[in-house]
């Protein structure tokens, strides 16, 4: 049994009980993904699985036999950043650092949500395709990633200067 982690194959653990975090952390050794409270509250172990946001501390990593999963190191490298995270360099998007992998990886998560016309519980018409990223509906969409600095001004800055509706509507063709 295999699924495929940042574009590479990788065996899954024979134990079933090993979570998707857990697998990810000391399995494969990457760390770019963070252990916050463990119980699906604050966002820090968000991935992309098939482009869709997953709390990887709810997910059993047997549960993704067969899929691809993306981390925060899968999404860009030193020198060729996402562009992201390079938003997040610019608009000073963390403080700690610790919440900014699960804010990123939940950000290319929402922004595909957007791009195919996913609607929140701030949406203001649900049969409209074309959904704005006003700060209302971007900070709804964001709100189950926590961070304990505040840095949130510089997060949603660097969210809406990278996914402005000219990007998710191009995203979405």
């Amino acid at each position: 049994m295999s699924m495929t982690v940042n574009g590479e194959a990788a065996e899954i653990p024979r134990d079933p009980r090993v979570s998707l975090l857990d697998f990810l952390r000391e399995h494969l050794h990457l760390s770019g993904t963070k252990k916050g409270c463990d119980q699906g509250a604050c966002g820090a172990c968000t991935v992309l699985v098939d482009g869709e946001r997953v709390l990887s501390c709810l997910s059993l990593a047997v549960q993704y036999e067969g899929r691809s999963v993306t981390t925060i190191e899968g999404l860009g490298q030193p020198g060729n950043l996402h562009p992201l995270q390079q938003a997040f360099v610019e608009h000073d998007g963390f403080q700690c650092g610790y919440c900014t992998p699960g804010q990123i990886c939940s950000a290319v998560g929402m922004a595909a949500e957007i791009a195919r016309g996913v609607p929140s519980h701030v949406t203001a018409d649900l049969s409209d395709c074309d959904i704005d990223l006003s700060r209302d509906e971007l900070r709804e969409r964001m709100s189950g990633n926590l961070c304990r600095c505040g840095a949130y001004n510089g997060i949603v800055a660097a969210i809406a200067e990278t996914y402005s509706q000219e990007t998710l509507v191009e995203a979405a063709e």
